[in-house]
């Protein structure tokens, strides 16, 4: 879409933006959404679904499952609208997917793709629509800022899409028997900013805004980087996976590093626990992840705490020992029989038992690397 020489707002095709008049909305909304979903407004939702070929039942349930309000019987929808509600009732007809399925495939995309709309409006664009000159309105520079980026953005989306989904199809493919694509052993650890809820009494929105974009990026990076997968932040908590113990342990203990070098960070602590997790919508469920959580709720500060089958899957692997007598006993047996000693990654510390709430009597375990600091990278 392309504005003409007057402002009318009409396209290339001749087509014109809903008159704010009419709809009550803001002019330079419309000229937006025009230029963003490339199609005028045309169809009520009942209108939609007939031309969709679905039912008004399954229309809504699609359109709220996206997380859509409801529009009553305006005229809200595009031909872009009617050829995506063809298409997932398409994958339903044709068996590919189930109406259930189709719905979740619905509520997923839309979720994902809200949080990135919302953050890209709100931090990338709204610095990039800052006036360059004095005079001129932010009205006048958004416009086209966003018809410039807009293929841009969409190309790359698309591209960071399928690599995503590819590592997806790695995984899957990896893990062996139809079980372990739902429910499969992971380890699960939240990292915590120690006193967050005070800072937040302390610090202007601004800088505390900044914070927490810090540390986000800090741990999104460090889990990507050592293998993990981020599941998702909570502003002062960020919630990590991996197929191994060992990696997540690596993660952990270098989140807590890189935490500790920052003067401007406050004290991180880590809880994580390894078993079956089973997941749902790029999200992980169950005990582990119920156990992962109250571990971190009483980990010391800058500390990492794991579950039992945590350390036993560590030991397992050879990555640490049971206890540090059993590291000397084997460095003393194989320096006897003149073999190299073993080499431990990390070191486990039995901590007290305790109850937890929801999950009964729990032995928690201190991890640090070996020597009581971070593996090395």
């Amino acid at each position: 879409m392309t504005v003409d020489d007057t402002g009318s707002g009409a396209d290339a095709d001749g087509r014109v933006a809903p008159d704010a008049a009419d709809t009550g909305e803001d002019p330079l909304a419309l000229r937006l959404e025009g230029l963003i979903l490339g199609a005028e407004r045309r169809y009520t939702p009942f209108q939609a679904a007939r031309t969709a070929g679905v039912s008004m039942e399954l229309a809504t349930r699609f359109w709220r499952a996206m997380g859509f309000a409801d529009v009553g019987q305006a005229k809200a929808f595009t031909e872009a609208d009617v050829l995506a509600l063809r298409r997932l009732a398409g994958l339903v007809e044709a068996g590919l997917l189930s109406e259930a399925m189709a719905v979740q495939v619905a509520r997923s995309t839309g979720q994902t793709t809200a949080r990135l709309a919302g953050w890209q409006m709100d931090s990338f664009l709204e610095g990039l629509t800052e006036p360059p000159e004095p005079g001129m309105s932010r009205t006048e520079v958004t416009y086209p800022i966003i018809e410039l980026l807009l293929p841009e953005l969409e190309e790359f989306l698309v591209y960071v899409w399928r690599r995503q989904l590819a590592a997806s199809a790695g995984r899957v493919v990896q893990a062996g028997d139809d079980e372990e694509m739902v429910d499969r052993r992971l380890a699960v650890g939240f990292a915590d900013l120690v006193g967050f809820t005070r800072l937040t009494r302390r610090m202007e929105e601004e800088e505390l805004g900044e914070l927490v974009e810090a540390f986000e990026t800090t741990a999104a990076d460090l889990v990507a980087a050592r293998g993990g997968r981020l599941i998702k932040t909570l502003g002062d908590e960020v919630l990590f996976s991996a197929d191994d113990a060992g990696v997540a342990a690596e993660i952990a203990l270098l989140l807590i590093e890189t935490m500790a070098n920052d003067e401007t960070m406050p004290e991180l602590r880590v809880g994580m626990a390894f078993g079956t997790v089973t997941t749902r919508m790029g999200d992980v469920f169950g005990t582990t992840v119920n156990l992962a959580s109250r571990l971190t709720s009483i980990a010391p500060r800058d500390a990492v705490l794991v579950d039992s089958a945590f350390a036993e899957e560590l030991i397992r692997s050879g990555e640490a020992p049971a206890s540090e007598a059993e590291a000397a006993e084997a460095a003393a047996t194989a320096e006897k029989e003149g073999e190299e000693p073993p080499t431990y990654r990390f070191a486990l510390q039995p901590m007290w038992q305790r109850p937890v709430r929801g999950l009964g009597v729990v032995e928690p375990w201190l991890l640090t690397g070996r020597g009581g600091s971070t593996p090395a990278s």
